[in-house]
């Protein structure tokens, strides 16, 4: 009984995941490639050309470390390194200057970089994190998810978050 159980373990994992990007018509009326997230439902709505919306559910930041507003996409890196903010270095300074791409990295496999500050949709090393308020301010996704938006989302795209 035991093995069934630890057999039937990944294959809910990956039934889970597939549910985890929604597709769905949008009653917005943001122009396509824009990038909606909803912080208080954990959610980022991508609006494509047919202007279907695909949601993905993400981290956002901390009590405290929520923004809202209009940004763009300013630019996106694949396996980016990590370089923590001067504020998170006052916070802790034990943090080191650099993390390289790999899998300690906090940014996971891809990073789309947003004009607002330091904020970022990137991937993450800790995917436990996703759905709950749990970054410095940046937007956490899936690897899979982030690296399926990063095909999608340009430079210059409108990134709209609510509260």
């Amino acid at each position: 009984m035991k093995r069934r159980a630890f057999l039937l373990l990944p294959l809910l994992a990956v039934a889970f995941k597939a549910e985890a990007a929604k597709f769905g018509p949008w009653d917005g009326d943001e122009a396509p490639g824009t990038v909606v997230i909803i912080t208080s439902d954990h959610t980022l709505h991508y609006i494509d050309d047919y202007g279907t919306r695909i949601s993905y559910p993400i981290a956002v930041g901390r009590e405290g470390a929520q923004w809202t507003g209009v940004t763009t996409v300013t630019h996106k890196r694949k396996n980016p390194d990590w370089r923590p903010t001067p504020n998170m270095r006052a916070k802790d300074p034990s943090l080191p200057s650099i993390v390289k791409a790999g899998p300690h990295n906090p940014l996971g496999t891809r990073a789309i970089y947003l004009a607002e500050g330091y904020l970022r949709i990137h991937g993450t090393n800790s995917p436990r994190s996703i759905g709950k308020d749990a970054s410095s301010g940046c937007y956490r996704m899936y690897n899979d998810d982030v690296e399926e938006l990063f095909e999608m989302v340009s430079p210059g795209a409108e990134v709209i978050v609510l509260p």
